[in-house]
């Protein structure tokens, strides 16, 4: 059994909300480089050269990518053999959010009750999900979350007999729906199976794979390229402005479900797609 003191989750989650606002991931800013390059339109290719130009300014002068600095979803694996010491695990984490959002001067989104809307000053409380996995380490994922892609998600309880086609059918509408208001090009992750919160939350971590990564299965990774096509030929585009670019990635989680079921969510993500990752 190995001890962990909580001050040290606090003090990751601090470093990565800063981060994660501050610095787009490699994999995010390759991405657009290749969409800047396919890009048919002449408006959107400079939309997203503007968009590689803001990520690189806001690097170099440590400021947020984006002004909408998210929700901070945070994602846990604790190992069964980790002995957290020291307090308590999600005081820590909001501590770090906390000091994380008020010291890299970064915008407080959080309302303390979602009718009665009072700012908390602070973008606490964090949503957390936690797991336990084998081992004595912990692996912290910070993926701040913006509204305005949050607020295009859907989640539809399909029948069976739908099937796959139900299922494009309803990913390729809910983008289609959201038109320029996640701010294209986006990334969007599909949940499929399992239960109502559960197709959510694998929707949620689809978009934390790396952006160019092939689903293992070889059925999943067809129906990615596809959508992925499909989505493309919409016509929205980087901004809502037109063009052939209006996703980056398609990303499909799966989990087995009940023989009466399809659950199927998607939440997309704009192209700030912002996670950060340490393993303590």
């Amino acid at each position: 059994m190995r001890n962990l003191d909580v001050k040290e989750i606090k003090n990751a989650v601090k470093t990565l909300v800063v981060k994660a606002n501050q610095e787009l991931s490699t994999d995010i800013l390759n991405a657009l480089k290749v969409a800047a390059n396919n890009e048919e339109s002449e408006v959107g290719k400079k939309i997203l050269q503007r968009v590689i130009e803001n990520a690189q300014i806001a690097k170099d002068e440590e400021l947020p990518i984006c002004q909408d600095t998210g929700t901070a979803v945070i994602f846990l694996e604790i190992g069964q053999d980790v002995h957290l010491v020291g307090g308590d695990l999600h005081d820590a984490i909001n501590q770090g959010v906390r000091e994380g959002y008020s010291e890299g001067y970064l915008r407080k989104s959080i309302v303390k009750d979602p009718l009665n809307r009072v700012n908390t000053g602070d973008n606490t409380p964090a949503v957390v999900h936690i797991d336990i996995v084998p081992g004595d380490r912990v692996k912290i994922t910070v993926a701040p979350k913006g509204g305005g892609s949050e607020n295009m998600s859907q989640l539809k309880m399909l029948k069976p007999a739908d099937g796959v086609e139900g299922v494009k059918q309803f990913v390729i509408d809910t983008v289609r729906q959201a038109g320029s208001n996640p701010c294209p090009p986006i990334i969007v992750g599909v949940g499929i199976g399992g239960t109502f919160e559960k197709a959510a939350l694998l929707a949620k971590k689809a978009l934390l794979r790396e952006v160019g990564t092939q689903n293992p299965d070889p059925f999943y990774n067809s129906l990615e390229r596809e959508l992925l096509e499909k989505i493309n030929n919409l016509g929205i585009g980087p901004q809502g402005l037109g063009g052939r670019v209006t996703a980056l990635a398609v990303h499909i989680e799966t989990y087995p479900t009940h023989i009466a079921s399809l659950p199927v969510a998607v939440n997309l993500n704009c192209h700030v797609a912002r996670h950060e990752t340490v393993i303590l």
